[in-house]
This record gives C-alpha cells, structure tokens and sequence, in this order.
C-alpha cells in the first residue's frame, strides 16, 4: 500500500489499494469500519473522517442493489473496476458507494456514516451546522460535508487526491480491535432479511437505529 502522509498532523496513512475492494462486498463494508475518508478540495483544504458505518448490496440474488436488473446508464460504474466511487442521488441528495468485486459484477458498499476527524470547520460550512453529531451521520449528509456530488462517479478511489480511503498506520497497529455489529440495511424496500449493514459498536456517529442482530 502505498504512503500518504498528511501534512496537517503528521500521520503515516496507507492509501488502499485495488485488490482491497476487489472482494465480497460484505466482506469489504466490514473491513472498511475504521478506514479513514479523506477529501481534498481545489485549495488543498482536507476534510476527513472515520468510517463507522457502511451497507454491502450484492451482485446476485439482492433486489435492493442497483445493479440487480442489469447495466444501466445511471448504475454503470457498479459493473467496473473495483475501487471506484459509485456516487448516486435519492431524494436529491448524493450517495458514496465504494466499488467491489471483479468487473461486470456490478456490487458496491454504501458508506454510510464517518466520525468526523479533521476539517470540520469546513464540514459546517458545506453543512450549515455546529453540531458535531449532524455533520456526517447518514449517507447524504456525509456527501454534503464533504462536498462529494456526481462529478466524482466513477472516480479511482485508489489515486491518493481529491477523494480517497486510507487506513492510519498507528491506529491499525496499536489501537484495540473495533467491535463490529451487524443489523438489516436502513430504508430499502426490498431484501429486508440480509444482515449485510455493519457498524462500530457504540459509536455515536452511526446513523440510525444501533440495535444489532449479531456482533462480532
């Protein structure tokens, strides 16, 4: 994995690389509890956050995932790279899916809420708040906090700019294991049995109901 320090603090930070989201997407929406999202705007300003909450939809056999009746003009980078961004809008708000699988599989991971880390006085602006807890917490609010729209459909999250994930060095080798729960997915209409929605155990940044089916 290759290096990305952060220049405000310091940290080492491993950008991840392809064959990480080249998996089972359930699978990956665990792996990615603790990862860090990071964004970068035009002027350099950095906006991150840990990830504490995410969804896998799966490529066969799951009638909530976009890709469940094929290709489409709209769901298209789901069937590409693995590593992509996958960025759609419900109720006009945008959405950030990570890319998994092999191409032409068409699944994804939903991101769904991040602890907010660095850069939230910029986070506020975009969202309009100064309440800690209502500035990522939710698929849509996390875009509005980051400022990730459309523009970044199909973006590599593999390239280390503009928007990417990273694991922090230190805290995955030092820091004490995540305890990790496992419920049924938030607002689909459909495949409501599938435990495929995991979160960091306790942590208030999750959205939604914290009730969990099975912890890990």
């Amino acid at each position: 994995m290759r290096h990305v320090t952060n220049r405000s603090n310091g940290s080492s930070r491993l950008l991840l690389p392809r064959d990480f989201y080249a998996r089972h997407p359930a699978v990956v929406a665990r792996d990615l509890l603790g990862k860090l999202l990071i964004r970068q705007a035009a002027d350099g300003a950095i906006s991150a956050g840990r990830i504490v909450e995410a969804e896998a939809y799966l490529s066969s056999r799951d009638t909530a995932c976009h890709a469940n009746r094929g290709m489409t003009r709209k769901n298209a980078t789901m069937f590409g790279p693995a590593g992509h961004a996958y960025v759609y809008m419900i109720h006009a708000r945008w959405c950030l899916n990570a890319v998994t699988e092999e191409v032409g599989q068409g699944s994804a991971v939903l991101i769904r809420a991040i602890e907010p880390l660095e850069g939230l006085e910029l986070m506020q602006a975009r969202r309009r708040t100064d309440q800690p807890l209502d500035l990522a917490r939710g698929p849509a609010r996390l875009c509005q906090a980051l400022d990730v729209t459309k523009q970044f459909d199909g973006w590599d999250l593999t390239l280390g700019r503009e928007l990417w994930i990273a694991r922090e060095q230190y805290v995955e080798t030092n820091g004490a294991p995540l305890r990790i729960s496992r419920s049924r997915r938030i607002g689909v209409t459909s495949a409501h049995h599938r435990l495929l929605r995991f979160f960091i155990a306790g942590n208030p940044y999750v959205s939604g109901r914290r009730a969990s089916q099975r912890t890990d």
